[in-house]
């Protein structure tokens, strides 16, 4: 008789792509790529112009440079309040994202690496929390801080920040893929604390997710708008968001082409904020993926 001799069955050799699908896949990135830097780039095109020109033209080349003049002008308009409201989104998303990711951490680390009764259910109210938009929460806390004297109070803007139910849930992800147990055992058997632990060795490694965690805090704060704009009157108080929707909304106060201008230099520091910390970022968002 004869044997009909079989190839062992082995693993489905990976299909290549095909040129369509290659360059399917570049169509969509570069149409997603258009539509998000558009915006900004007949932002920086319009800044850059001569004052009074902003609206003119085409808009999406340079005609003529008027830059410095412009920031001039932005400066010297109600004396130079613009530079405060910069000041105050920077110490509120720093104090804020800085505290956030520092719980957040604390808590997600606490979630992945401790048993203790319960512990499902506070992640899964975690994970409910963050389903609900956080807008929902606006007039509750309005209420809240106005019942408590904290209306027109930077506190007001700053403890509703420092809570992230979407950083806890990254930290808790990073912190169950990046510490090993071995590392938290060998710490007590040096005779170190547990925060003693957490804050020499389980921090280290979750450096990468914690750069992630703080970039999101930071841009969420940032682009906050309806919660500050209903606890802060003070105009010296409020950040740049609230500041240039009330320029915005004043066109016979405040020149319209200075909105355009300030809406520039307010998405500066999230460029450079993105750009310093690229590298952490993008590891920080790998780390965790694949088990």
């Amino acid at each position: 008789m004869s044997s009909v001799l079989r190839k062992p069955a082995g693993p489905r050799a990976r299909r290549d792509t095909t040129p369509v699908s290659r360059a399917l896949v570049m169509v969509v990135l570069a149409v997603s790529a258009v539509y998000f830097l558009f915006p900004l780039w007949w932002l920086l095109v319009a800044a850059t112009r001569p004052f009074g020109e902003q609206f003119s033209g085409g808009g999406l080349w340079f005609d003529g440079f008027g830059l410095f003049d412009n920031l001039t002008r932005l400066t010297e308009q109600n004396d130079g309040i613009f530079w405060r409201w910069m000041l105050n989104s920077v110490l509120y998303c720093g104090v804020g994202a800085l505290v956030g990711t520092f719980l957040s951490a604390l808590a997600g680390y606490t979630l992945a690496k401790y048993q203790f009764p319960g512990r499902g259910v506070v992640f899964g109210l975690v994970l409910a929390a963050v389903l609900i938009p956080k807008i929902l929460f606006t007039l509750p806390l309005y209420l809240m801080f106005s019942g408590i004297g904290l209306v027109n109070n930077p506190l007001a803007v700053l403890l509703p920040s420092v809570v992230s139910p979407f950083g806890v849930y990254l930290s808790r992800v990073f912190a169950a893929r990046s510490v090993p147990d071995e590392v938290i055992e060998a710490g007590r058997l040096d005779g170190a604390g547990e925060f003693r632990i957490f804050r020499t060795l389980s921090v280290r490694m979750m450096l990468p997710a914690l750069v992630t965690i703080f970039l999101f805090q930071f841009v969420e704060i940032w682009n906050n708008y309806l919660l500050p704009a209903m606890v802060l009157s003070d105009d010296r108080l409020q950040p740049v968001t609230v500041g240039l929707v009330g320029w915005n909304a004043s066109h016979v106060a405040v020149p319209p082409p200075l909105v355009v201008i300030g809406s520039l230099v307010s998405v500066v520091p999230l460029v450079v904020a993105f750009l310093a910390l690229q590298r952490f970022w993008r590891a920080g968002m790998t780390t965790g993926a694949v088990k």
